[in-house]
């Protein structure tokens, strides 16, 4: 299958070398109208990535989830997906420490005197 960028391509080429109509044209190659025309907006990846950065920066301790929350009130972004995709390939997760386990010196275990069992029977 031919992806659609080059199936676009391929039919502007058909409608300027032979001068058919654009319905023709897309008929011809299996490509919709609509998806013809369509011209994708710039994304604001390059201001999203420095503010999040920004963010991740002054707060060490945030996951994407709060730093999510501070970018949508400021109104940069919508969705979490595109929030955490950007948040790792920055590569910011919060790194979990291993916990340090504490050393202590062995103490033999004091064994009950047998007065006191005695006493506590009785």
């Amino acid at each position: 299958m031919i992806k659609l960028t080059s199936r676009k391509q391929a039919a502007s080429y058909h409608i300027q070398r032979y001068s058919i109509s654009e319905r023709t044209a897309c008929r011809l190659l299996s490509v919709s109208r609509t998806a013809f025309r369509y011209q994708p907006e710039p994304g604001f990846d390059d201001l999203l990535h420095s503010r999040l950065k920004e963010l991740a920066s002054r707060q060490l301790a945030y996951g994407y989830l709060l730093l999510h929350g501070i970018l949508k009130a400021e109104g940069l972004v919508v969705n979490k997906k595109r929030t955490y995709r950007i948040y790792t390939e920055e590569e910011l997760q919060i790194r979990i420490r291993k916990r340090k386990k504490l050393h202590r010196a062995r103490q033999p275990i004091l064994l009950a005197d047998n007065k006191a069992l005695v006493f506590w029977i009785s």
